[in-house]
């Protein structure tokens, strides 16, 4: 073959070359815009700092429920629990979820309201001016709009995760927050782990010096669960089709950004993410949609990959890695990996070690560390919180926590920030994907009060009248 055989071929290659950096140069852009229209300079100054704010006591919260599946029914078992709570509505498209809800209430001596059938009446639940707090635990989508309609209407907010998809929604949820001074609370159980828990006081007190890199994740097989019935109307799946990052990131990222004191001290600059593509999902569409027919809208369509690593670096020069993978068969982990200066801490594989050196603590020494570092709140009221349950009592020790707070106008442990911050993975890590992993700037919901906001009070001062119902 002579040279001028050749000549097509460089031009094909050549062809294919600027073709791919105008694909390159498109995703980039798009990434570029998605985090540049977040800069906190385009949204001004805060209204006003969520930060350590109290907001005046409520002896006597009224309480109405949005979502009655499995998380919304176990929230109002809990909550039927705690002193100086009354339950007055309940809202779910189901009509026999209203009925096993209001069941449950008037055994405890609570008359709720229902609505149900149309898919807007939450908006009727949040309209009513006896109604203090709404507790939404609804499919992902609804989080943030029936949370910054709530505040509009003068209504404290409890949010399941994530509290929000977008990061326009993020910066809804602050806004509103800021504006109405309600509380917009991200209902992060893992926070109230009693390892995390641990862990966090323990870094509180200097144990580990210098906190320096953290991990945490939710890997857990749920495969079946999402192509099954468990999921109303199969929400979740639909969640996962044609996305790719980290869908649900603040279980595992929760408790670490607490212990490095993101949003007060630190701050996440900017992150990388990575996926692998879908090796099982889309297989197991196919495979089952002869049984199930609600699949057939899936089959063909991609799906998130099994594993997503999203990297991140906060201002200070430290780390943190957070992992989802809800499809694979492995073993349940959030990791919780703490590294400083001193020691570190890991809670899985369980169970949970304690290092300052080269090896792991043995268990007398772990046990010895446990009994010196375990801090307040699960002292009074761990163990009740383990026999009520809830993810092994987590979810109750969570639950109680914020009531009190409001009931006894105390400063909330978790705010909007940390709901928007912690919910803003999600978005930019499907960016960072989308532009062969290049990095994205981090908003700060903040807007510059992360230098002055204090950390989390671990001291955990309760008003010591909020008790455990029989």
């Amino acid at each position: 073959m002579n040279s001028a055989d050749h000549t097509p071929r460089r031009e094909f290659i050549r062809s294919l070359g600027t073709a791919s950096l105008a694909i390159g140069a498109v995703s980039g852009l798009a990434a570029q815009s998605i985090a540049g229209k977040n800069k906190e300079s385009a949204y001004g100054k805060p209204l006003f700092n969520m930060s350590g704010y109290a907001a005046p006591p409520l002896e006597h919260i009224r309480v109405g429920i949005v979502g009655l599946g499995g998380r919304g029914t176990g929230a109002l078992q809990r909550l039927l629990k705690i002193k100086g709570v009354e339950i007055i509505a309940l809202c779910d498209l189901r009509e026999s979820q209203i009925a096993k809800g209001i069941g449950l209430a008037k055994k405890a001596g609570h008359k709720p309201d229902g609505y149900h059938t149309d898919p807007e009446a939450w908006k009727k639940l949040c309209e009513r001016k006896d109604i203090d707090l709404v507790y939404i635990l609804t499919p992902w989508h609804l989080h943030t709009p029936i949370a910054v309609f709530s505040m509009n209407h003068d209504k404290h907010v409890f949010v399941e995760v994530p509290a929000a998809t977008t990061l326009e929604e993020c910066w809804e949820l602050v806004n509103t927050s800021e504006k109405t001074k309600k509380h917009c609370i991200q209902v992060e159980n893992c926070c109230y782990d009693f390892t995390e828990m641990l862990v966090l006081n323990m870094a509180q007190q200097g144990y580990f010096g210098e906190i320096v890199h953290g991990e945490g994740a939710y890997i857990h097989d749920l495969a079946e669960l999402i192509l099954g019935d468990r999921f109303y109307q199969k929400w979740e799946l639909k969640q996962a089709v044609g996305k790719m990052g980290n869908l649900y990131p603040t279980h595992g990222l929760g408790p670490i950004c607490q212990v490095m004191n993101i949003n007060r001290g630190d701050q996440m600059e900017y992150l990388t993410s990575v996926s692998t593509n879908d090796f099982t999902m889309a297989q197991m569409i196919r495979d089952k949609v002869g049984q199930d027919s609600s699949l057939r809208e899936f089959v063909g369509k991609p799906v998130n990959g099994n594993m997503n690593t999203t990297t991140i670096r906060t201002v200070k020069g430290k780390t943190i890695v957070v992992q989802y993978d809800v499809s694979s068969v492995r073993p349940y982990t959030r990791i919780h990996l703490v590294s400083g200066t001193k020691g570190a801490a890991l809670k899985y594989p369980l169970p949970a070690r304690i290092a300052n050196g080269h090896e792991w603590l043995n268990e007398e020494e772990y046990k010895k560390l446990e009994e010196k570092f375990t801090p307040p709140i699960i002292r009074k009221i761990g163990e009740i919180a383990q026999k009520v349950g809830g993810h092994g009592g987590i979810d109750f020790l969570m639950d109680w926590r914020n009531i009190d707070c409001l009931r006894n106008g105390l400063a909330m442990d978790q705010d909007v920030y940390d709901a928007a911050l912690w919910s803003s993975v999600t978005p930019l890590s499907i960016a960072s994907v989308a532009d062969r992993s290049n990095s994205v700037d981090v908003p700060d919901f903040t807007r510059g009060n992360w230098k002055t906001n204090t950390p989390v009070d671990l001291s955990l001062k309760t008003g010591g009248n909020t008790v455990v119902l029989e």
